[in-house]
């Protein structure tokens, strides 16, 4: 229980973080991505900040026994590169340019109401599902 308590919490402040930031609005991930146009640089500064605040948290985090409210640590094992990840950057990178959304900022959008995060989500959801049926 006070794990998925701790997990809504964290949501919840991902998801401010998210509409403080702008980062539910599409248009500032599009003029992120026009260079060339109305380019908007504070994209990078939240994404600066995150790294930074990772950066500096995890120093302390993983210095730790064990997390909060798990018996272990669960880090990634694998460091390869193959196709499948490939393949999700880039569809991840397509979908973010032509949409504006990525997963966590489209999730957190559908508060607003709108027809187009839930549309996206809704894309996304399929995505997610046909690419668990795609062979390894």
């Amino acid at each position: 229980m006070k794990k998925n308590i701790a997990a809504l919490i964290a949501g919840l402040l991902f998801g401010l973080g998210l509409a403080i930031s702008q980062m539910t609005n599409p248009a500032k991930v599009l003029n992120f991505l026009d260079i060339t146009g109305t380019w908007d640089p504070t994209l990078a500064f939240v994404m600066g900040g995150a790294v930074l605040v990772t950066l500096i948290s995890f120093r302390f985090i993983l210095k730790q026994d064990r997390p909060l409210f798990e018996g272990q640590f669960h880090l990634p094992t694998r460091s390869d590169i193959d196709g499948r990840l490939l393949g999700g950057a880039a569809l991840f990178g397509i979908g973010w340019g032509l949409a504006g959304y990525c997963p966590g900022p489209g999730i957190a959008a559908l508060v607003m109401g709108l027809w187009e995060p839930a549309l996206f989500v809704v894309g996304l959801l399929v995505g997610m599902w046909g690419f668990r049926r795609l062979p390894a």
